[in-house]
């Protein structure tokens, strides 16, 4: 084996049978293939339409699929019910939760909107105003001049906010009916699409096993397995998480008495499914509110956020998340914020199961390259013992 590896050429030494080469290699081809596909964006205009139509419904029924699915498989395993059966009985419990939704919360929600929406600039110059007291007090007078520059810059940025707010609300007013319509179309085509999902979705991994060589569908199989594993935990995981902040939230707020408690709670539910920043943009109007009431409110109000967010990460998202994907948080916030800057709300939304399966499919194609590259045998020999 040494008389072998010494005929060798000095290229393959250096150049073929180095990792860092490589590796190196590997990374240049990937950046090549980027670069390339920079050049043709003409050639995905037509999925990107597609994709704009047909987009929605498939994620709001995916979204649902993973939610519902384990249900549908309990009902069908243990009490022996038919599939359609069980989907039927779940859609006509689904049905009656949304219309009780609509007579007993959407119109106490839509009368909050209406009033914090009507009462936010009183809110908003109330907490500039004490602010300004708070900073003009004689003992910030050695950092007058960074604050009044603070002061300045926040209430620029408000301004400018609600500027282009209302200039983007008053030029879509023509893209009104089309956004409607979109809206209209999703919601109606959604369900058809989860149904069909819930019926065959376990058996769509056989169908797409089925177009690769024989010999790479088990492995294929593994990579679809491991994909689906990752994004089912995460999303049923973030939906329940955020179904237990808002019930938290909400509680809170309501033992506070604070206005808005359930536009807020909902509000701090929905923005949970965007992990470590979420919360705290929540938090935001909820302070507002609570500071324009007064100072003792607005300490009631971080005394249910430290609360809240003390259950949640010690009690909730531990038992139902875990450590599923053992993802660093420095690396979910940076996927949020490229994601966010690239996709815009739904890359931030989906930016972390996106990478997720984006992780086991590099990871399996890594393990792939080690296996028959030749140049990683001693790690291979020693991850099997």
């Amino acid at each position: 084996m040494n008389n072998e590896k010494t005929n060798h050429s000095w290229f393959y030494n250096w150049v073929v049978n180095n990792r860092l080469v490589s590796v190196l290699t590997v990374i240049l081809l990937a950046l090549l293939i980027l670069f390339t596909l920079s050049k043709v964006q003409w050639i995905f205009y037509p999925f990107k339409a597609l994709f704009g139509i047909i987009g929605t419904p498939i994620i709001i029924a995916g979204v649902f699929y993973y939610l519902i699915n384990p249900l549908v498989d309990k009902l069908e395993a243990r009490f022996k019910i038919k599939r359609v059966w069980s989907i039927t009985g779940v859609f006509i419990l689904i049905l009656g939760l949304i219309v009780w939704g609509i007579v007993a919360i959407i119109p106490i929600i839509q009368e909050q909107i209406v009033s914090l929406l009507a009462n936010w600039p009183d809110y908003w110059n109330k907490v500039i105003e004490e602010l300004t007291k708070f900073t003009n007090n004689p003992h910030f007078d050695s950092f007058r001049h960074q604050l009044d520059d603070f002061n300045d810059q926040l209430s620029k940025q408000y301004s400018a906010v609600s500027s282009d707010f209302l200039n983007q609300t008053l030029n879509s007013v023509g893209g009104v009916v089309s956004r409607v319509t979109t809206i209209a179309v999703s919601i109606i085509t959604a369900p058809f699409i989860l149904f069909y999902l819930l019926k065959d979705g376990h058996k769509l991994p056989t169908y797409i096993v089925r177009v690769f060589p024989t010999r790479a569908r088990k492995s294929i199989g593994q990579v679809l397995t491991a994909m689906n594993h990752q994004v089912s935990n995460y999303v049923r995981g973030q939906l329940i998480v955020a179904f237990f902040v808002a019930l938290m939230f909400l509680v809170g707020y309501w033992i506070i008495g604070l206005k808005f408690a359930l536009l807020l709670a909902i509000s701090a539910g929905v923005l949970n499914l965007v992990p470590y920043l979420g919360s705290f943009l929540a938090l935001v109007p909820a302070i507002v509110v609570g500071a324009f009431v007064s100072p003792l409110m607005l300490v009631k109000v971080l005394i249910v956020f430290v609360i809240e967010q003390t259950l949640e990460g010690r009690f909730v998202s531990p038992l139902v998340l875990g450590n599923t994907l053992k993802i660093h948080p420095v690396t979910i916030i940076v996927i949020l914020l490229a994601a966010g800057k690239l996709f815009g709300v739904l890359g931030v939304i989906l930016g972390i199961p996106g990478y997720a399966v984006l992780r086991v499919f590099v990871t399996q194609i890594f393990w792939w390259y080690k296996r028959y590259s030749g140049l990683y045998v001693e790690e291979i020999e020693s991850h099997k013992y």
